[in-house]
């Protein structure tokens, strides 16, 4: 009971950990390449530098990005709470915390961009260091905040697109920067943004759940399920089929496995029939037992409809279905 207790608070510290290496990368990305450049990026990080810079032509002084970012956090948080549970609560608010600190003091270190007088440049690279950092911190159940609060809302409850739900809410954000600066080129670049960090997003937290189907010909299937099953713990299922060719019946192995197992089932294959004929293909999802759960929101009449059928039938039920038999 101890072993599982002190290997539960390992992990529970490493993902920690984790996260604000994760967060790091966001804010370094943005606070040494993007913010210099004056471009308007998504969430609240985008919405801080709309406060900073408004605040700065109006009052002379502009309010810091973290302040607005952490206060708009907190609101944030406060709405969601009931939604997306008290541990996603407990790690954003470490996670909003470790971000405006290293917004606050890695913002000033940077007057101005690293790589100078290349915009383009430094949108790219403070792009993907912010989309790696952001997918980092969600893999290991962590969240920089803002939109990916949003973001994690939705998808508690469907199957929609982290890094797309962000790029819809997002939007609106960087658009407003035209109404600042009146650059349609600095709104360009915030949209640029925006993709990359979407996509690298997308990329870094579905890296590991991409899924492969094999299809196995082999007259050594049996040897072949049996290693795939005790090795990998993959199950196999076996189709009966026929070579039209030769007009002989063969079996066929039809397997399941993560991108990342993809090598391992090619050695087991090629180790025990080097000339076993195989198919991979790409799956966009695979949900069930051993891989991602479906999360799709039943309708109301669909779960009477369910409980309705899943019911014991009645004795008069059971009469009237005997009686039918006989009939037919």
């Amino acid at each position: 009971m101890k072993h599982i207790s002190g290997s539960r608070i390992w992990l529970s510290a490493r993902d920690y950990v984790f996260i604000a290496f994760g967060i790091f990368l966001y804010a370094f990305g943005f606070s040494a390449f993007i913010f210099p450049e004056k471009v308007v990026i998504g969430g609240l990080a985008g919405l801080g530098t709309l406060v900073y810079f408004i605040t700065e032509r109006s009052f002379g002084f502009g309010i810091p990005v973290a302040v607005t970012q952490y206060c708009c956090n907190l609101l944030l948080l406060a709405m969601a709470f009931r939604a997306v549970g008290k541990q996603f609560v407990i790690r954003t608010i470490y996670g909003a915390t470790i971000i405006s600190l290293f917004i606050g003091v890695l913002t000033p270190l940077f007057p101005t961009p690293i790589i100078e007088q290349q915009t383009f440049m430094n949108v790219i690279i403070g792009a993907l260091l912010c989309g790696f950092g952001i997918g980092f911190a969600f893999i290991h159940n962590g969240s920089t905040g803002g939109t990916d609060i949003v973001a994690a809302m939705v998808a508690k409850k469907s199957n929609v697109s982290i890094g797309r739900m962000m790029l819809y809410v997002d939007m609106c954000i960087i658009s407003s920067s035209y109404l600042l600066f009146h650059q349609i080129d600095t709104t360009v670049f915030g949209f640029v943004v925006l993709v990359i960090i979407s996509f690298v997003t997308d990329m870094v937290i579905n890296g590991n759940r991409q899924a492969v189907q094999f299809t196995i010909f082999s007259s050594k299937w049996e040897e072949i399920a049996q290693a795939i099953t005790v090795e990998c713990h993959r199950g196999c299922t076996v189709i009966n089929g026929m070579g039209w060719y030769t007009k002989h019946e063969v079996k066929m192995l039809l397997v399941m496995c993560r991108k990342i197992e993809a090598v391992t089932i090619h050695r087991i294959v090629k180790s025990i029939d080097e000339h076993a004929f195989i198919t991979q293909a790409n799956v966009n999802g695979v949900y069930g037992q051993g891989f991602d759960m479906l999360k799709v929101k039943m309708k109301h009449h669909e779960k009477k409809a369910r409980a309705a059928d899943s019911r014991p039938a009645t004795e008069a039920e059971v009469i009237a279905d005997k009686e039918i038999e006989a009939q037919a």
